[in-house]
This record gives C-alpha cells, structure tokens and sequence, in this order.
C-alpha cells in the first residue's frame, strides 16, 4: 500500500499582501461576525493571535485564526474559514491541525471555539477532531444564533 499523496496546498503564516484575499474570503463564507481589513491587520502584528492561510497556485483557499492571552494555558480559535470552491479537498482539517500545532508549541494545553448551532459541518469537523461539547452560548451571534462551545485537550 502507498502513502497517501500529499495535500496539493501549502500552509503558512499569513503576510500583509494576503489582506485582500483574506478578506475576500471572509465576505464570501460568512453572512455575520465578519472581520474587517484593519482588524486582520491588527492581528497580524499582534503578539496574541496567530493566523494562518492555505494556498495553492490558484491563491488562497482557507485560513485560521487562534488568539492566546499571557498567563493562559488556552487558546481560541477564533475563525476557521475555507473557500467554497476548496471544500472537501481537507483544507479545513490540515489548517484546524496547524493552528492547533501551534497553540501547542506556544504552551497552549487547551484549544477552545465556539460554533454555531446550525454549522453541522464544522461541528462534524471538530467532533471528528477531538473536540469535547463544553457548554451552550445562547444568543451569542449577532444575527442572534445560538453557539455551543467546545475545548480539546492538545497536550
């Protein structure tokens, strides 16, 4: 039996000429919450966040976000978002896998995100990962929506 082939994407750090895909990205996957140029901007020269992009020769297909405060041993994946014309090619895993590599390496013992109710795919992908249901967040979206939290042990 061969190996199974590599992802035919690479990822990596984001950079500032990433912006404008980045924030293509975000209009184009979701409706609410969504961030803004300035704030990616921020938190690409933040301390506290890492955020991460997958990309093929095409651009950019998915990107992560995770956010860490000094003295925590946890981190929060803030945003996990893939293309809709990437989906199903496992950019979503290999970016959930990398974000949480690094909250690892940074001493992060935890990894927690909050979901919405109704996303059944990332609640499957987050199942599928490890990740433990630890709480509802009612009314946590600003549409309204309610949100379920959920944590993975890294370490």
């Amino acid at each position: 039996m061969s190996p199974a082939p590599a992802p035919a994407f690479a990822i990596r750090a984001a950079r500032a000429d990433d912006l404008p895909a980045l924030v293509a990205l975000e209009n184009g996957v979701f409706d609410y919450d969504r961030m803004s140029a300035r704030q990616y901007r921020r938190h690409l020269a933040g301390p506290g966040a890492t955020l991460l992009v997958a990309t093929d020769a095409t651009g950019l297909l998915g990107s992560a976000l995770a956010f860490r405060r000094r003295g925590s041993r946890a981190s929060r994946l803030y945003s996990l978002a893939t293309a809709p014309a990437a989906r199903g090619r496992g950019v979503a895993r290999a970016l959930l896998a990398a974000i949480e590599a690094d909250a690892a390496a940074r001493g992060a013992e935890r990894m927690r995100l909050e979901v919405r109710v109704d996303n059944a795919a990332a609640i499957a992908l987050y199942e599928r990962a490890g990740y433990a249901r630890i709480g509802e967040l009612p009314a946590y979206y600003d549409d309204g929506a309610d949100a379920r939290r959920y944590e993975k042990r890294l370490r």
